[in-house]
């Protein structure tokens, strides 16, 4: 009987089934691989975060903005996104489509048509020429239909074709120092086509449809820095904020010489309810650092 045992066990071990199970048990999954039917759909490679999550960036590198005398750069606040987050067979998608205001109507349709619902319509900026318009949406469903629907309504829009061979990224000089910036912030960044943008993230665990928000998917604070020389930067970007906190914030950020452009919902299901606040300056770099931190202090903001 032992022997029998033993060829038995023999047989199981040495079975393809068997070998295909551990190989499959065994072997680590390869995060990007597993998007590469929405990247493929999206029609642009993305970038994995960490919760499951790809994220698309879409700059408007074909729109020439300016704000009061500033060449605004797609990295301060004409970037368009979509990010991913897998939720069982399923995934739910959020971004921030940046439109002309003639692009709004058409690609709010194709984006209906195709089941993908809208959260909200607004300014971000102010005093900008030509006028932008900042559309979120939020959806849930097959990643690589909801992919789909998204480049097909972005087709509709001017938004460029992903770089062919994407440039390294260098050195680069702001003009400003970043190290002291990021220290009065406490906060590190990235450089960014040519803008340093640092987010922080919320202490709270965000939820949208019983799902958690990671801060990836556009519930971390936002504060970018473009160099407008002398070591002057113009600032955007926005405050993922709680009720409580609108006008502690909003109080902090115009004692520090910083203009609020817009305050509004980007979400419609989120908990705890949530509320953004835009804003804008063109000042001494560190000087606006220190009132971004004023502001910080007053929010319930990771350390």
């Amino acid at each position: 009987m032992l022997a029998s045992v033993a060829v038995g066990v023999a047989f199981l071990l040495n079975s393809p089934l068997t070998l295909g199970q551990m190989d499959t048990a065994s072997a680590p999954k390869d995060a990007a691989s597993g998007w590469k039917q929405v990247e493929d759909a999206m029609g642009r490679p993305g970038q994995i975060q960490p919760g499951d999550v790809i994220k698309f960036s879409m700059p408007r590198k074909d729109l020439h903005v300016t704000v009061k005398g500033v060449d605004i750069k797609p990295a301060l606040a004409l970037g368009s996104w979509a990010a991913f987050k897998r939720d069982g067979r399923t995934a739910m998608v959020m971004g921030d489509l940046v439109l002309t205001e003639d692009e709004v109507q058409p690609v709010m349709k194709k984006l209906q048509e195709s089941g993908i619902e809208e959260t909200a319509l607004h300014n971000h900026l102010m005093w900008e020429s030509p006028r932008v318009m900042y559309m979120h949406i939020a959806s849930h469903g097959d990643a690589a239909q909801m992919a789909k629907a998204i480049h097909e309504a972005l087709m509709l829009t001017k938004t460029p074709a992903p770089d062919a061979s994407p440039a390294t990224q260098s050195t680069t000089n702001l003009g400003f120092d970043q190290k002291q910036v990021e220290q009065i912030l406490g906060h590190t960044g990235k450089v960014n086509g040519g803008v340093l943008q640092v987010a922080v993230p919320r202490s709270e665990t965000i939820t949208d449809s019983n799902m958690t928000i990671p801060p990836s998917m556009g519930v971390a604070t936002a504060l970018n820095f473009q160099p407008t020389g002398n070591n002057k930067a113009a600032i955007t970007g926005d405050f993922v904020l709680l009720g409580s906190e609108v006008n502690p914030v909003l109080r902090a950020l115009k004692e520090n010489g910083i203009e609020v452009t817009a305050l509004h919902s980007h979400m419609l299901m989120e908990e705890p309810r949530l509320f953004f606040m835009h804003f804008w300056a063109n000042d001494d770099a560190l000087k606006l650092a220190k009132g971004l931190h004023a502001a910080l202090d007053k929010t319930n903001s990771a350390k």
